[in-house]
């Protein structure tokens, strides 16, 4: 059976309806306090690259079921009213991410334009992370 959309077309929707943040405005939302970034990314990608300095770790795997007050996995971080700024690599997970959701009903939301290969080839800072020794 073929599909009915592709990723392309699903990604053009989400950035026609969706907030993209660029690099230079998302530096300055850094010290806001009521920002929130929020990496997509699998823990692997964290441990390899780093992550943007006081970004909250959300698999994309589990952010749906982390958004919603229902569910028994939920995180109070996404009750606390700040705008949360999603990214993975290159921003087409964080793009579909961010645009479930908005449909869903959280708010306000928006992703970061390049994504974190952007912001780190843009030289903005960069938290390292140690890798965990099982």
């Amino acid at each position: 059976m073929p599909l009915t959309k592709g990723y392309k077309q699903l990604l053009d929707e989400a950035y026609g309806q969706i907030e993209t943040v660029p690099i230079n405005d998302a530096l300055a939302l850094l010290e806001d306090d009521g920002v929130q970034f929020v990496d997509i990314r699998d823990v692997r990608e964290l441990h390899r690259t780093g992550t943007i300095p006081g970004a909250f770790h959300a698999p994309r795997g589990m952010l749906e079921f982390w958004v919603d007050p229902e569910s028994p996995y939920y995180k109070d971080v996404f009750g606390s009213g700040k705008k949360f700024v999603f990214f993975c690599a290159s921003a087409w997970r964080s793009a579909l991410a961010t645009k479930a959701l908005q449909d869903m009903g959280l708010g306000p939301v928006a992703h970061l334009e390049g994504g974190f290969t952007k912001w780190k080839d843009s030289g903005a800072p960069i938290q390292e992370l140690e890798e965990r020794k099982a």
